[in-house]
C-alpha cells in the first residue's frame, strides 16, 4: 500500500523524545560513487531509522546502508536485508495479469462482473484495465481501517483478513467518482480484486502464479509472498510505526504483523537486489511482449504518470525512469530504472516519521540517473 507517509509524518510531529542513534554508515561493498553514501546518510538524517540501497549502472553495482537495523542498538542495517515492499507488489500482480492477457485467457476490457459476478456494484462497467490503472472509482478499503498513530491500529496486528472482507469494506462506501475510467484515484481495492481475478482465471491463488511466473524463473531467492505469516525472515531491519500512548507518541516495533491486510495490493517481501533484477527483466521484455509493456507504460489519465501497475518519474535532467514505490507503513521503498534498464536504483528505509523523506530520496535517485 502507499500514499500514507505524509499523513503519518504530520500525525507524528509530536513524537516524544526517542533514543534514535545518529546515522551509522555501514561500509558499502563497492567504492562509493559520486556521493551516493552521503545521499543515503542524508535520507536517514531526514527521517529514517535505517536505509539500504542498491545501484546498478555502467560502472557495476554499488550497495550501501545507513542508520541502524534496530532502535537502541548500533547494529548496522544488513546490506542484503529483506523488507516489505508495499505497493511494488502491484507491479508483480499487473505483470501476471498481462501475461494472462498475452495467453488469451483474459482481456484488459473484460469486466469485473465477468470474472467476479455480483462482487462490486457497477461491476459490469468496471474493466480489468480500470483496476490496473486506478481509474475504477472504487473506494480504497485502506481508508476504512484504523491507521497510526491511533492506538486502535494495533488491535488488528495479528488478524487474518480475506479478500472478500476487504472488498466489502470498500464497496460499503460510495465510489470516489463515476463513471469508471473518467478519472484517477489510487485504490488498493482494485488490486485485491485483481488477485481474485487471477485465481478465477488460473484456478490457483495469485501468490502461486507470481511465484511460478516471476519469482522462480528470475531466481528471486529472497522474494516471497508471506500470506498470513507475520515474520520477514533474516536478515532484515526492524520497522516501526508511531502510536499514541499515555505519555506521548512513541515508535512501536511493527516488524512482525499479519500481512493479509495488504494482500495482492502490497504483501511481498523482497530485497534491493531482487527488485532491481525484477524491474530490469520487466523493462527488457523478458516477462512481457513489447505491445503489452507499452500498455503498461500508458497512463490511465494523461495527468498521472501511472499505467498498468507501473509508474514513472522524470528526473531533473530529463531522464524518464520506470518502476514503482511502496509504503508498508513500517517500510518504504522505491525501485526505478531507465527504459533501457542500464541504470537502476532500489532504495528502502524504515521511517522514524520525524521528517518526510520523499524529497531526499528523489535527490538520491537524481544522483543515480543524472550523475
Amino acid at each position: 500500500m502507499k500514499h500514507v507517509h505524509r499523513a503519518l509524518v504530520t500525525a507524528a510531529t509530536a513524537l516524544a523524545v526517542i533514543a534514535v542513534p545518529a546515522a551509522v554508515s555501514a561500509a558499502p561493498q563497492e567504492t562509493d560513487r559520486a556521493g551516493l553514501q552521503e545521499q543515503l546518510d542524508h535520507v536517514v538524517a531526514t527521517g529514517a531509522v535505517g536505509a539500504l540501497a542498491e545501484v546498478r549502472d555502467e560502472h557495476g553495482v554499488w550497495r550501501g546502508t545507513s542508520g541502524v537495523a534496530e532502535l537502541g542498538t548500533s547494529r548496522p542495517v544488513p546490506v542484503g536485508g529483506k523488507f516489505r515492499v508495499g505497493s511494488i507488489t502491484k507491479t508483480f500482480v499487473a505483470t501476471v495479469v498481462l501475461q494472462l492477457v498475452d495467453e488469451g485467457r483474459l482481456r484488459l476490457d473484460d469486466t469485473v462482473a465477468k470474472w467476479l459476478p455480483g462482487v462490486v456494484p457497477n461491476g459490469q462497467h468496471i474493466t480489468v484495465r480500470n483496476l490496473l490503472n486506478h481509474t475504477s472509482g472504487l473506494y480504497d478499503y485502506r481508508l476504512t481501517l484504523q491507521m497510526p498513530p491511533a492506538p486502535e491500529f494495533l488491535d488488528n496486528r495479528w488478524r487474518t483478513w480475506t479478500a472478500p472482507e476487504l472488498v466489502q469494506r470498500a464497496v460499503a462506501n460510495a465510489p470516489s467518482f463515476e463513471p469508471p475510467g473518467s478519472a484517477y484515484k489510487y485504490s488498493n481495492t482494485g488490486y485485491i480484486l485483481l488477485g481474485q481475478i487471477i485465481e478465477q482465471v488460473t484456478g490457483r491463488p495469485y501468490g502461486e502464479e507470481i511465484k511460478a511466473r516471476i519469482i522462480q524463473p528470475l531466481h528471486l531467492r529472497d522474494t516471497s509472498l508471506p500470506g498470513t505469516s507475520p515474520r520477514i525472515g533474516e536478515p532484515h531491519p526492524h520497522g516501526y510505526v508511531p502510536i499514541e500512548q499515555a505519555d506521548g507518541t512513541h515508535l512501536v516495533d511493527y516488524t512482525e504483523m499479519n500481512p493479509s491486510v495488504m494482500g495482492a495490493s502490497g504483501e511481498i517481501i523482497s530485497t534491493t537486489k531482487d527488485l532491481n533484477h525484477f524491474i530490469a527483466a520487466l523493462l527488457n521484455g523478458r516477462l512481457l511482449p513489447g505491445h503489452l509493456l507499452d500498455e503498461m507504460k500508458t497512463p490511465g489519465v494523461e495527468s498521472k504518470k501511472y499505467g498498468l501497475g507501473l509508474a514513472w518519474q522524470d528526473t531533473s535532467c530529463g531522464v524518464r525512469v520506470y518502476g514503482n514505490d511502496g509504503d508498508a507503513l513500517a517500510y518504504q521503498s522505491w525501485s526505478f530504472a531507465t527504459e533501457d534498464g542500464r541504470r537502476q536504483a532500489t532504495v528502502a528505509l524504515t521511517p522514524d516519521f520525524q521528517g518526510d523523506t520523499d524529497d531526499v530520496v528523489d535527490a538520491l535517485l537524481d544522483k543515480v540517473f543524472c550523475g
